[in-house]
């Protein structure tokens, strides 16, 4: 045998075994995908991350259990236009008359309670309302997703995978600490929660129990949600009593609430006409 065909032999040899090598070794769950093929495994790999971070396995069950890939919370996340509108389109859209009327018949009803907010925190009553009424038209519109179903196809989505990975990790340690039960966690297709909208990050951050019952409750308490807010708001940074407007000490600050310009200018612009 020629050495030429030793060589050919022994390298057709390696290329098999190497071949048969690879096909024994385990697949490997993707870090991320753009369709349902991988959900599946990613989300176990994600269970057992969770469990190592010390979630507990009954809320790990409870919350993922039952969790799967969906479609419309990625075409929703494809079409978000609304930012891109004139502020006065804007303003017709999340804050029209109809809402600056209801908005000041709200003050006058939660007077007692804002004006203790106020107080404790620095936080203009009209703000907190005019974010309560942009965010779901003052708690009437909260969103019914799944939070975890929305959060998860986020997370193994490869356009944020980071920033919503970080979010799911966040949502289940709200269940975790006793504030939610996982069945309540409906939420905003994004997976915000509650009457403000808050990610679950700013929610473990940032909510406090405004109504002193031991829990944090961003979907059903008022005085949570309008305290957690205004909490939110002064660990920003907000400056009790200085303007809101822009070029105003605290316009910089609803920056940190929503980082569209369009939607800080209306939210300021709707404040100050319930204030008037």
């Amino acid at each position: 045998m020629t050495m030429t065909r030793i060589l050919a032999r022994a390298a057709l040899l390696a290329a098999t075994l190497l071949t048969g090598s690879l096909a024994a070794l385990p697949a490997q769950a993707a870090s991320c995908g753009n369709s349902a093929s991988g959900f599946d495994a990613w989300l176990e790999d994600f269970k057992a991350q969770a469990q190592r971070a010390g979630i507990s396995r009954s809320t790990i069950n409870s919350a993922l259990g039952n969790v799967s890939y969906d479609r419309k919370v990625i075409s929703l996340d494809r079409n978000q236009h609304s930012f891109k509108l004139s502020l006065d389109d804007f303003m017709a859209r999340r804050a029209p008359p109809s809402y600056i009327r209801k908005g000041q018949q709200v003050i006058q009803q939660n007077g007692r309670l804002l004006d203790s907010i106020e107080r404790r925190y620095g936080v203009q009553k009209e703000i907190l309302v005019a974010i309560w009424g942009m965010e779901t038209g003052f708690g009437g519109n909260s969103g019914n997703m799944n939070v975890f179903k929305s959060l998860a196809t986020l997370s193994y989505d490869c356009r944020r995978s980071d920033f919503f990975t970080e979010e799911l990790m966040a949502a289940l340690q709200i269940v975790d600490r006793g504030d939610m039960q996982a069945s309540q966690m409906r939420g905003a297709w994004a997976g915000e929660i509650g009457q403000t909208q808050f990610l679950a990050k700013n929610y473990v951050r940032f909510a406090v129990d405004g109504d002193g019952d031991g829990r944090r409750d961003l979907i059903r308490s008022r005085a949570d949600v309008l305290a957690s807010t205004a909490n939110f708001l002064a660990q920003k940074g907000w400056r009790p009593g200085a303007g809101y407007n822009p070029g105003q000490p605290n316009f910089s600050v609803l920056q940190e609430w929503n980082r569209a310009t369009v939607y800080q200018q209306a939210l300021a612009l709707f404040a100050s006409k319930m204030a008037n």
